[in-house]
């Protein structure tokens, strides 16, 4: 391998690192969530904290018989992306997905 190989390769091995810490923090910036194994990666939504109408708990409850929590638009009309990998392996007696 040559220096300009070498040279090469260290820089993306430094590179990685430094752009996943970097998109971190720009997703927490964001409200975004990040959540990554080896079977997939996936990028939610989370409640603002300065919300005028939830603040920062994500909803509300309604009243009545039966009370129900009332998701607010801040968070749950924004998308998430899911990015599948490694399919998830299934039991013997499964059929696979």
């Amino acid at each position: 391998m040559t220096a300009r190989h070498l040279r090469g390769a260290l820089l993306l091995a430094a590179a990685v690192p430094l752009a996943a810490a970097t998109a971190a923090a720009a997703l927490k910036a964001s409200h975004f969530k990040l959540y990554a194994d080896r079977h997939r990666i996936e990028i939610t939504a989370r409640p603002r904290p300065g919300c005028p109408y939830c603040h920062g708990k994500g909803g509300w409850w309604t009243g009545g018989a039966f009370p129900e929590m009332e998701a607010c638009g801040c968070w749950s009309d924004r998308r998430e992306l899911r990015i599948r990998l490694v399919p998830i392996p299934s039991w013997r007696d499964e059929p696979p997905f």
